[in-house]
């Protein structure tokens, strides 16, 4: 069996429809998405429409909670009050999106669930307790056993920190899938993963990057200007 697993995709509908290509050349039996769909880029109603039509199984991400749950991003946020300016500049985006999709569709991403099990994987956007907190690419081996080994599968996958890897950790294979946009490890491509048998393998895709710097140029989100250097440079910039 062939499963794809798509996360990150953050409103970039350019990134998006290139890997749509990707699969359709990888041919999955099973699609599934892993949370932060609409914001971040210029078409967050075109993506939260599109991934509906598909009919994607998924998860819910931390930015899709901030747009449905809005109190969830000043709880996350009093845990580093040194970071206002950037809290604020995301509060800006949210507003903007929580505006351009409407109650119905917020309403479709409350409904996403937190956790997806497929046996024997598991999927989650951040850990199994939280949105918002996941363990980076280099953390210990200790640090990752006691997050993903409470799902209780020998694969666990997540996103949100956009930067794939693969560990076997304990027994239990640990995944990040990367990101289909704003991707932090210096490769402009969009990411996704593809388990085929189970094993896991790490996709990247050309997309056109200008084409999504020109409709964040004109589309309205607030502080377009600091997505579009996330874009441009692969790697975390602040607003």
């Amino acid at each position: 069996m062939r499963i794809a697993i798509v996360s990150d995709i953050h409103g970039n509908l350019a990134a998006l429809e290139a890997v749509l290509a990707d699969l359709r050349k990888t041919s999955p039996d099973l699609i599934l998405h892993g949370g932060d769909l609409p914001h971040g880029g210029a078409s967050p109603v075109e993506i939260v429409d599109l991934i509906r039509d598909l009919g994607w199984p998924g998860v819910a991400g931390n930015t899709d909670e901030m747009l449905f749950a809005p109190e969830s991003l000043p709880q996350f946020a009093s845990r580093a009050p040194h970071l206002q300016a950037l809290w604020s500049a995301i509060q800006e985006q949210a507003a903007w999106n929580c505006a351009a999709l409407g109650e119905e569709r917020l309403a479709w991403l409350r409904a996403l669930p937190r956790v997806h099990v497929h046996a024997p994987m598991a999927l989650v956007h951040a850990s199994p307790g939280s949105l918002w907190l996941a363990p980076a690419p280099e953390a210990d081996d200790t640090e990752l056993e006691s997050v993903y080994s409470p799902l209780g599968q020998p694969i666990a996958i997540y996103g949100h920190i956009h930067r794939s890897y693969i560990r076997s950790v304990a027994g239990v294979t640990i995944v990040n899938t990367g990101s289909v946009s704003l991707s932090y490890d210096g490769d402009r491509r969009a990411a996704y993963l593809l388990l085929d048998d189970f094993q896991p393998a790490i996709r990247r895709v050309e997309y056109d990057v200008d084409r999504e710097l020109k409709a964040l140029s004109v589309c309205g989100l607030p502080r377009a200007d600091w997505m579009a250097k996330t874009l441009q440079t692969a790697s975390p910039q602040m607003p």
